[in-house]
């Protein structure tokens, strides 16, 4: 039976953020920091070992590219992850969101689309309920620190998938990032690691960002890259409901409404882009990651 192309999609999105809220977990034992190296490290191994990338093919513009995508994926990473270890995952979730949104306005090239990121950051005011006085700083941070990153590895992802044929770019990212976040968490990772952490790690270095990877490809073999975007809006709702059922991060009122915004922008935004003028079309099968531009959170 042939699981339909949305399916796949949605999957992906609950691989990524299932394994975001399964990743707090590990916390206590590796830190946040060294949660995310021991992901990174891991599905680095995996790639490497499957891609098997010849550095001396590899011209240094592209190499160049694959090293910059690699730092901006490590920061993103121990972001998101530091993140979420002070606020709320779907809070989390919909700040970083910002990134792709800022980055699909500025494509347009319509100022009515700067509407869209305006819209999704009257959603984080109500994710974060900032008038309670109990607003996390450094929680709000890490997540913007994290949409930041987002928005440069869209568009090196791009400039990376066109230099390098099949997951060469996506591995040797992965091997730069694991080398650019060993500083703050490599130690921690490997002081707490446990045969039982470390199969704890491989199974999250599948659920993320492996299985999404996968799911993403073949849903993007069979359909529109608008329709595509327009699913990938859906994130931080998925975010939300995975914190309720995992975590049990019970958002207010005015947190649901917040995502609600969020992402009623996100699908405005995909629609305002797919109604202008043609764009380089995102990553495809043989780029260095998919289209959404999210390895291993």
């Amino acid at each position: 039976m042939r699981i339909p192309a949305p399916a796949l999609a949605v999957s992906a999105m609950l691989a990524v953020q299932t394994g975001a809220a399964l990743s707090t977990h590990l916390f206590t034992a590796l830190t946040p920091a060294g949660t995310a190296w021991l992901r990174l490290a891991i599905a680095a191994i995996i790639l490497l070992l499957i891609t098997r990338p010849r550095l001396r093919s590899i011209g240094w513009p592209a190499l160049r590219g694959t090293l910059l995508l690699g730092t901006v994926t490590a920061v993103m990473t121990v972001a998101f992850i530091e993140a979420i270890a002070r606020i709320p995952l779907g809070t989390t979730a919909a700040i970083e969101f910002l990134g792709p949104l800022g980055v699909a306005a500025i494509r347009s090239h319509r100022r009515s689309a700067l509407a869209w990121p305006a819209l999704a950051l009257a959603g984080v005011i109500g994710l974060t309920e900032p008038w309670h006085g109990r607003l996390n700083l450094s929680g709000v941070a890490f997540a913007v620190a994290a949409a930041l990153g987002w928005a440069c590895y869209i568009l090196l992802t791009q400039r990376v998938g066109a230099q390098l044929d099949g997951l060469q770019g996506l591995a040797l990212s992965l091997a730069t990032a694991t080398v650019v976040a060993a500083p703050i968490g490599a130690w921690p990772a490997l002081h707490g690691l446990t045969p039982g952490i470390a199969l704890q790690g491989l199974g999250l270095a599948v659920l993320v960002p492996l299985l999404p990877f996968a799911f993403e490809l073949l849903a993007l073999r069979r359909m529109a890259v608008a329709a595509f975007g327009t699913l990938m809006a859906l994130e931080p709702g998925i975010a939300t409901v995975i914190g309720l059922l995992v975590l049990g991060q019970l958002p207010a009122v005015w947190q649901i409404a917040g995502v609600a915004l969020v992402v009623t922008a996100g699908i405005g935004a995909q629609r305002t882009v797919s109604a202008g003028p043609e764009l380089p079309a995102p990553p495809g099968p043989t780029a260095a990651a998919p289209a959404r531009g999210l390895p291993v959170r």
